[in-house]
């Protein structure tokens, strides 16, 4: 009983992530499918996935000073709202203009991108430090779940209705779990809204730039390993954004096609990512973060070597065990180093700033695989941005198993770290 006590509010919470999760798939690969129907453009199409870190540029430069300072749930619970609200108005402007259409994906990505750091809090303000490399193997579990059933679920809602129908189920899955997080407890005794003698200002944020700059400056290592991780998943965000082209002009797949083969991936990401869970606890943090990025980079390669949709079909199961499982594996261990070695009443500040960075070389990067694809070859592009990953990852596994650092990768790293 004190178990199933002590994990009411983490399954509640992990429910939220993933109805979120699973809806937030569904409507970025509807409006893939809908706007390569619309202009032919692969490079249209990658414009998309640049919206959403030039939504992060234009945000996070400012949120992470709001997170730290704002009730973290009643924030979150704000910020699903509004998303859904804007979601049920996007079919109505998919036909009209489709620069209505970025401009309201650009308000979504806004808010998703405050979303994030605050929910990242949250979790760890909610989850004890003795829990947490459980929670988010369970969590990474979802996410990977979602990377793949997303698309899924995408693919059946294709094949019986249409890419607008997906939008509209995202916006009530956004809603969901909004009401969902209503049912978590408030972790934060006292409101800490912002007070007139902390206004939000330019002052305030040079402020808030200094503390994270300081910081930074004491985790060398820390911030290094940050870095590492998340220019890979630049790369995976860079390859994914041809994902709806690479299955239209290489493996010549109708929608219907393309929904059936994102549909049987759904299998292989379930058995993949559930096996991480039950072996969570045996494996060292440093390991998952290494080797799980490296083995998700060839996985990716493979995928870029198909060729027909036969060879994609009997591949994608296979790949999608494997792929979900180091997914679930790399994620897993590089939330809970985050946790165990940023600060939670900086860590709003730390995400959003060092995600600014991360936006900026999104952007760069899918400009350039996006170009890559338009003048020479769809292939080309996924295979090259598959081997970039790949040589990230490698660099990555180096500077995590280093026995020298091991310390890092302890839950008591954090209580040594000091942020002046």
């Amino acid at each position: 009983m004190k178990l199933v006590a002590s994990w009411k509010y983490p399954s509640i919470l992990l429910l939220s992530i993933g109805v979120s999760n699973v809806g937030a798939w569904v409507y970025l690969l509807a409006l893939n499918l809908i706007v390569f129907e619309i202009t032919g453009s692969p490079l249209a199409v990658a414009a998309l996935y640049i919206l959403i870190p030039l939504a992060t540029i234009c945000t996070n430069f400012w949120c992470g000073s709001i997170v730290d300072r704002l009730n973290k749930r009643n924030l979150m619970i704000f910020l699903d709202v509004c998303r859904a609200l804007c979601l049920f108005l996007l079919p109505g402007l998919l036909h009209t203009s489709l620069v209505l259409l970025y401009i309201m994906v650009f308000f979504i990505s806004m808010a998703t991108s405050m979303f994030s750091p605050a929910s990242m809090v949250y979790m760890t303000k909610l989850i004890p430090s003795n829990q947490r490399k459980r929670f988010n193997s369970l969590r990474s579990l979802i996410d990977s779940g979602a990377f793949l059933l997303g698309p899924a679920l995408a693919g059946v809602l294709f094949i019986i209705g249409t890419p607008e129908l997906a939008i509209i189920i995202n916006a009530i899955a956004l809603f969901l779990s909004g009401l969902i997080t209503l049912l978590m407890p408030n972790v934060e005794k006292q409101s800490q809204a912002l007070t007139k003698s902390e206004k939000l200002s330019l002052q305030l944020l040079k402020k808030d730039f200094q503390v994270v700059l300081n910081f930074s400056r004491k985790s060398v290592y820390v911030m290094l390993i940050y870095f590492l991780f998340h220019s890979f998943i630049v790369m995976t965000a860079a390859v994914d954004s041809l994902e709806a082209a690479f299955a239209k002009e290489v493996l010549r797949l109708s929608d219907g096609d393309y929904g059936f083969l994102v549909s049987v991936a759904g299998a292989g990401i379930i058995a993949g990512a559930f096996l991480n869970t039950l072996i969570v606890k045996k494996m060292a943090i440093s390991l998952m973060i290494g080797f799980g990025s490296i083995f998700v980079s060839v996985g990716y390669i493979i995928y870029a070597c198909s060729n027909s949709f036969l060879i994609a079909a009997i591949g994608f199961f296979v790949l999608a065990f494997f792929l979900a499982f180091f997914l679930a594996f790399a994620n897993t261990g590089f939330l809970t180093f985050y946790q165990n070695n940023i600060p939670v009443e900086v860590m709003g500040r730390i995400g959003s700033i060092y995600g600014l960075v991360q936006a900026v070389l999104t952007i760069i990067t899918t400009v350039m695989i996006g170009l890559f694809a338009q003048v020479l070859s769809i292939q080309f592009a996924v295979i090259t941005g598959a081997v970039v990953m790949l040589l990230i990852s490698l660099i990555l596994c180096t500077f995590n198993v280093q026995s020298s650092k091991s310390k890092y990768y302890q839950s008591t790293m954090l209580e040594k770290i000091e942020l002046n």
